[in-house]
C-alpha cells in the first residue's frame, strides 16, 4: 500500500514537471534540470557532500575550498565552461574525472558545479 502511494506520488510530481516544461514552450537549460531534479531525486548539495566534500571543505591537496571566494578567484577568471570541463574530465591528475561521482550526467555536475559557486561567491 505504501509503495502504491509512493508510486503515484512520483507519477504525479513528474507530471507537474513535464507540464511546466511544456506550458512554458521550449525548454530551456535550467528548466531541463530541473525535470532531472525532481524525476529523479537529485540534491547537488548532497552530491557535494558524498563526492565532492571530502576535498573541498579542506581544501585537499590544493582543491579551492568551499564558501572560500578567495580560492576560487584564479579558477572563475578562466570562466565557468573550463570549470565544468574540469569538473567532468578531471584536473591535472588531482583532481579525478567527476570529481569522484562517476553516475552523475555532466549536467548533473553543472549543477553541482553552480552550487559550489554560489557557495562560494564573495
Amino acid at each position: 500500500m505504501k509503495l502504491m502511494k509512493v508510486a503515484k506520488t512520483a507519477v504525479a510530481l513528474s507530471g507537474l514537471a513535464l507540464a511546466t516544461v511544456f506550458t512554458a514552450g521550449s525548454a530551456t537549460a535550467e528548466q531541463t534540470l530541473t525535470l532531472a531534479q525532481i524525476s529523479e531525486g537529485f540534491d547537488p548539495q548532497r552530491t557535494y557532500t558524498q563526492s565532492c566534500g571530502a576535498c573541498h571543505n579542506s581544501g585537499a591537496a590544493g582543491a579551492p575550498r568551499l564558501g572560500n571566494a578567495d580560492d576560487w578567484t584564479s579558477r572563475l577568471e578562466k570562466g565557468r565552461d573550463v570549470l565544468l570541463e574540469n569538473t567532468i574530465n578531471g584536473y591535472n591528475n588531482i583532481m579525478p574525472p567527476k570529481g569522484m561521482c562517476f553516475t552523475c550526467s555532466d549536467d548533473e555536475l553543472a549543477a553541482v558545479l553552480d552550487y559550489i559557486l554560489e557557495n562560494s561567491a564573495e
